[in-house]
């Protein structure tokens, strides 16, 4: 069993805060990783029922707000739907993966976790006026 960290971090310099999961396998395919870390930051916004969801990517019908994504109304986020726009966010390379500061490259390959492995979302923002 491992205690994943997952941190956010933009190529503007902002960095979220660090969060834990437990994952129990020692090794997952990162399109597996990348699905249970949306599925568990669906259930947590599902779950307080709240109007502002912070994760990976952006819900449809949304406002980017100063801490996260305001949905128009409150309503509750589909974990399948999500999780399909962030595997498809990270085949258009809206975003790098790293594990324990090593780039993994492609949905399909097996990353090795364990108990402090570290694995950082590299959102790309876009460059102004180039």
């Amino acid at each position: 069993m491992a205690m994943v960290s997952f941190v956010d971090e933009t190529t503007a310099g902002e960095r979220s805060a660090e969060w834990h999961l437990e994952i129990f396998e020692e090794r997952l395919p990162l399109r597996e990783v990348i699905r249970r870390r949306v599925f568990q930051e669906v259930a947590e916004h599902n779950a307080k029922d709240g109007d502002v969801f912070r994760g990976l990517v952006q819900p449809t019908d949304t406002e980017r707000t100063l801490n996260g994504f305001k949905l128009r109304q409150p309503r509750r986020v589909d974990p399948e739907q999500q999780a399909a726009s962030a595997l498809d966010a990270f085949s258009r390379n809206g975003y790098v993966v790293l594990v324990d500061d090593r780039q993994v490259e492609e949905l399909d390959e097996v990353v090795e976790l364990s108990r402090g492995t570290r694995i950082t979302f590299l959102k790309l923002v876009p460059l102004v006026g180039g």
